[in-house]
């Protein structure tokens, strides 16, 4: 029989909730804005942390917020920097904030599964991709809203695809003016799993399951040995970072303030 625990974390920008040796994160926020909020990363990054180091834990499910809008939330993010004074701070903030959290989702000794629906930038697939399974709802759409503003993907979507699928493949993604859809994604190797809306979180739910039989000395080992091909991934979000301010910087974004 199942066991839920208490919310042992709650906000406005995710939960955190427990059912036996499966640790789940729900975000809920639709805004970009609260990742450029240095307290809210430290409460998600405080979460990784602890389930990281739970015993009882041996397999993380993360939802993503089901009401995002897509390529709007991306073009409303930017579209405000034109009109602030902060200038490119916001920007450098979003980077530290994404950069941070992916680099604790691959450094986890948890094997953590993403489980996404609905309008999906680049950002969050990237997201995505940091994981170790990746499962959508069948109507999933990707988008490519950086195009439209002349900049470089956030979030090691290059470095992640290319490993994944390929130069070609990878390029194909990247570079896609058109959205691509749940089956695509699958059969470009982006996703694992595919799962009509109403059952996924029970499809995600039967897979953390299946996998928290096996012995967490396995998971967490193997976890680690895959991962060890990634050891230069800080070195390219770094280099990441300093691309996207610079697109950022001379492309008129920031308005004239």
């Amino acid at each position: 029989m199942s066991t839920v625990t208490q919310t042992r974390k709650k906000c406005d920008f995710f939960s955190y909730t427990r059912v036996d040796e499966v640790g789940i994160i729900r975000f809920r926020d639709t805004s970009l804005f609260p990742g450029t909020d240095l307290a809210v990363r430290d409460q998600v990054l405080d979460c990784m942390e602890s389930v990281s180091n739970n015993p009882n834990i041996k397999v993380l499910i993360m939802f993503s917020s089901p009401e995002k809008t897509g390529r709007d939330q991306y073009l409303e993010f930017f579209g405000r920097l034109a009109n602030s004074k902060a200038g490119i701070t916001p920007v450098h903030r979003l980077c530290n904030v994404f950069h941070q959290f992916i680099l604790s989702i691959v450094e986890s000794g948890k094997l953590i599964i993403h489980a996404n629906c609905g309008k999906v930038i680049t950002l969050l697939l990237n997201v995505s991709l940091a994981c170790d399974f990746r499962i959508v709802s069948s109507d999933t759409v990707f988008q490519n809203p950086y195009l439209e503003l002349g900049l470089v993907p956030l979030g090691g979507g290059p470095y992640f695809l290319t490993k994944r699928l390929g130069q070609a493949a990878a390029y194909k993604v990247l570079f896609s003016d058109t959205d691509i859809t749940a089956r695509e994604a699958l059969e470009l190797g982006m996703v694992d799993k595919v799962a009509p809306p109403d059952e996924l979180e029970d499809a995600a739910l039967t897979m953390a399951r299946s996998l928290a039989k096996k012995p967490e000395r396995s998971l967490s080992g193997v976890k680690r040995l895959v991962n060890m091909e990634l050891k230069d991934l800080k070195e390219f979000l770094d280099r990441e970072q300093e691309i996207l301010v610079r697109c950022v910087e001379t492309s008129g974004l920031l308005g004239t303030l």
